[in-house]
């Protein structure tokens, strides 16, 4: 039964302006790691000119999506048992110290192994920032801090790529890295000065055999997805492998889950219908917005013809409307309390903009493009934040940890399966397009504009025209599944808003601003809810 207590209980001690404090902690510790998913991209040419190993230019990204998505579900239950500030600070250690390994890198092995190194540091960064917030502010409240956490995360996918190739141009690629540690000391300082401690959860038990099993069947699914259609044929022995073993994985992990006195993945999550909406949406979401990120700047530097140099900003209106939206909507539901119909408004407003860009061919102006990527970008807004409030809402105290962390994960392992599925079925169609018309181009990882560049007209026409039908079937093909997300969202049910965090009881006294209580004492019982410590 999903949890549905509300008004009539005491809102918080902090204050707004405390409560701010906080939150610029997690803020910085957020940015950091939203900020390394995207700017190492436009350094990775000038990394391979020094340090060579071109064969393996993409695990310097996968070894560090890899990393640390096996590591957000652990860093979810590890928070819940044992409080979230000394793991959360532990995450900035582990990150920057990969980051200055990165940086002193000598070849590209090192840089693999640093990257993943600094993935396990990223992985509870967002997560524990997310699960923080919840412990120090009530939903009715949180609603204006978590608009800011999705504005984060869209504005840094523009942000990333312009930084790593001023870093790149003006100074050295390994300032891509260095950029880290004074941001990470910084994020260091303010949460060991201004996060609350509290109490770890009684005597803990750590699920060792599901997170192995976790662990495993996550690297799995994102080899599978990394290097489908890529590495190896969809039909490969290997990709074939790696299918069956991640569904036995999954399998057992079920098993597993099921027995443990602490399960990593609790299956009583998967009995509540917020939970189960919101995790199924948020993998839409994920399929959306990085497929999307993946091939949109594709379609505007061959159709449109525009400078692969400026990549970043081609993406900037869909960012743009991703953070008006998230904030904005993040403001009226701490006013109005009510959530619903920003996911149902979103997901309805992905589902046009996909619809759109699946119109989209060699006519399409600029103009045009950057309008269906505003509505995309406030689509996505309206929705990905207001899932995660919506989850904490309404699961339990003892779980909050990892049921922010499976929303977090499902839209992550969205990305990976639907760029992976998307970019085989673009490739697929590109070639049955020009397969008769004798042009000498490659498949879309290699369709470039300097290579059409080198066609004969007519022949550069033919070439644009199939990329353009190619590209706009990918997006064809999302419109129906990001309609099912707008269907899922109408099932929500919209639980009133509590005006105390999990922290909180009714019993405890006046409340003010909607904020959290000061910590429990010392002596306060071991099985307390999840502290910050």
């Amino acid at each position: 039964m999903e949890n549905t207590a509300t008004d009539g209980a005491p809102e918080s001690a902090l204050t707004h302006r405390q409560i701010l404090v906080i939150f610029s902690g997690l803020m910085l510790g957020m940015l950091l790691a939203a900020l390394d998913q995207t700017i190492v991209a436009t350094a990775l040419p000038t990394i391979t000119g020094e340090l060579g190993g071109l064969d393996h230019l993409s695990w310097v990204v996968t070894s560090y999506l890899l990393a640390s998505a096996v590591s957000t579900p652990l860093y979810g239950k590890l928070g819940d048992l044992y409080g979230r500030k000394r793991l959360f600070q532990v995450a900035i250690v582990v990150f920057l110290v990969g980051s200055v390994l990165c940086s002193l890198s000598q070849d590209m092995l090192q840089l693999i192994v640093f990257r993943a190194v600094q993935g396990l540091g990223g992985g509870g960064l967002i997560v524990l920032a997310q699960a923080i917030i919840a412990d120090v502010v009530s939903p009715r409240e949180r609603g204006r801090y978590q608009g800011y956490f999705g504005a984060v995360f869209g504005a840094t996918s523009v942000i990333g790529p312009l930084l790593g190739g001023f870093f790149t141009d003006n100074l050295s690629w390994r300032w891509v890295f260095y950029v880290n540690v004074p941001l990470g000391i910084l994020a260091l300082f303010v949460t060991s000065a201004v996060l609350p401690a509290g109490l770890r959860r009684g005597n803990p038990r750590i699920d060792y055999a599901g997170s192995a099993v976790l662990v495993t069947a996550v690297t799995c699914i994102v080899l599978l997805t990394t290097w489908g259609g890529t590495e190896y044929a969809w039909t490969s022995p290997t990709i074939l492998g790696l299918m069956a073993v991640s569904a036995l994985l999954l399998v057992a992990l079920f098993a597993i889950e099921r027995r443990a006195a602490e399960p990593v993945v609790p299956v009583g999550l998967f009995s509540m219908r917020t939970f189960n909406i919101s995790t199924s949406v948020s993998f839409i979401i994920g399929v959306a917005m990085f497929s999307a990120i993946s091939f949109l700047p594709l379609f505007l530097q061959v159709v449109n013809g525009a400078s692969a140099t400026n990549s970043g900003l081609l993406l900037l209106p869909l960012m743009l409307g991703l953070l008006t939206a998230s904030v904005a909507s993040g403001q009226v539901i701490s006013r109005t309390g009510r959530y619903k119909v920003f996911p149902v408004a979103g997901t309805a407003l992905a589902t046009l903009a996909m619809l759109l860009l699946s119109t989209m061919g060699t006519s399409t102006s600029q103009g045009s493009v950057t309008v269906y990527m505003v509505l995309l970008g406030a689509g996505i807004g309206l929705t990905m934040q207001t899932l995660v409030l919506a989850t904490q809402n309404t699961v339990p105290a003892k779980d909050l940890g990892a049921a922010t962390s499976s929303v977090s994960f499902f839209r992550s392992m969205g990305g990976s399966v639907g760029v992976a599925l998307f970019g085989a079925l673009f490739n697929s169609g590109l070639a049955s397009r020009l397969d008769g018309l004798s042009i000498p181009v490659g498949e879309g990882s290699t369709f470039t504009p300097d290579a059409l560049d080198a066609l004969p007209a007519d022949m550069a026409g033919q070439a644009v025209s199939a990329f353009a039908d190619a590209l706009t079937t990918v997006f064809r093909y999302a419109v129906p599944l990001v309609a099912l997300a707008a269907v899922l969202t109408c099932l929500l049910r919209e639980a009133p808003l509590r005006k105390f965090t999990h922290g909180a009881s009714p019993g405890q006294g006046p409340a003010e601003n909607g904020h959290a209580a000061a910590p429990s004492p010392a002596g306060s019982a071991p099985d307390a809810a999840p502290s910050l410590s």
